[in-house]
């Protein structure tokens, strides 16, 4: 009986001591690894936070991008490369731990870190702001966006979860994740009070965070809001499956842009 109780607890604290790395893949890179042409360090090398590119006229708003769990910023260049077409200013941010940063990851680190970052984009570029947010990134930025609500427009988060234990418990269903879960990432209740309009974008065959979850998100929220299902797209691929009249008409949702004539 105590060489099972003994083997029960391993298995329950090993998700609990390693969920660090289920949950994040960081890539450490060099900042020179990052910037290219069109890609600069954001604000600055010395205090590099992220990559900007700029619009070819002058900006009339800034998209502020927080990626997913793998990989880096600079692998976003194609949020960079639609958005600046579109007249967007757009900063690919970076987490601690993340391409050439130092700090630790976990939810708190991220989004305090997030949080510095939304006020630091809309001090040096005002507004609108737009906050967007993917897979992970989207718990982020829910949870940045509402500490920092009077610094943001609007927010768009894609393949995002309501709570992140219900994307845990789908995966893991043997394992009382509510018990071992330390990062919570609960948009649901982060963005119950935001006050801006919010975009949720889901892909139909996401296997990943399946597609119920940030509907769940999109149902509990307040308005104004709007859901987007990207059809036949999975988690990683929904890119492909939207051209830039799709991001236009996202825009005047979350801008309140004009239609062009």
């Amino acid at each position: 009986m105590l060489l099972l109780l003994a083997s029960c607890a391993i298995a329950l604290a090993a998700p609990a001591m390693f969920q660090d790395r289920l949950l994040y893949y960081p890539a450490k890179v060099p900042m020179a690894e990052m910037v290219s042409p069109g890609l600069a360090a954001w604000p600055s090398e010395g205090e590099f936070r992220g990559l900007v590119a700029q619009p070819a006229g002058s900006a009339k708003g800034t998209a502020l991008v927080f990626h997913g769990n793998a990989g880096h910023a600079g692998h976003r260049s194609y949020y960079a490369t639609t958005l600046t077409r579109l007249g967007l200013r757009v900063v690919l941010a970076e987490y601690p731990a993340y391409g050439p940063r130092e700090g630790e990851v976990g939810e708190r680190s991220l989004v305090d870190d997030a949080a510095q970052t939304i006020a630091l984009a809309h001090r040096l570029h005002g507004a609108p702001l737009l906050v967007i947010g993917e897979s992970l990134g989207a718990g982020v930025a829910a949870a940045a966006s509402a500490r920092q609500r009077e610094s943001v427009a609007a927010v768009m988060l894609i393949t995002p979860w309501d709570k992140l234990e219900n994307v845990a418990g789908h995966h893991y269903p043997w394992l009382p994740v509510g018990w071992l879960l330390r990062d919570r990432y609960d948009s649901a209740a982060n963005l119950s009070a935001i006050g801006r309009p919010v975009m949720i974008v889901v892909a139909e065959r996401d296997r990943v965070v399946p597609a119920r979850f940030g509907t769940a998100l999109y149902e509990g929220l307040p308005g104004p809001k709007r859901l987007e299902v990207v059809r036949g797209a999975d988690h990683n691929d929904w890119i492909r499956s939207v051209d830039d009249a799709w991001w236009r008409n996202a825009m005047r949702f979350l801008l309140a842009e004009p239609a062009a004539r």
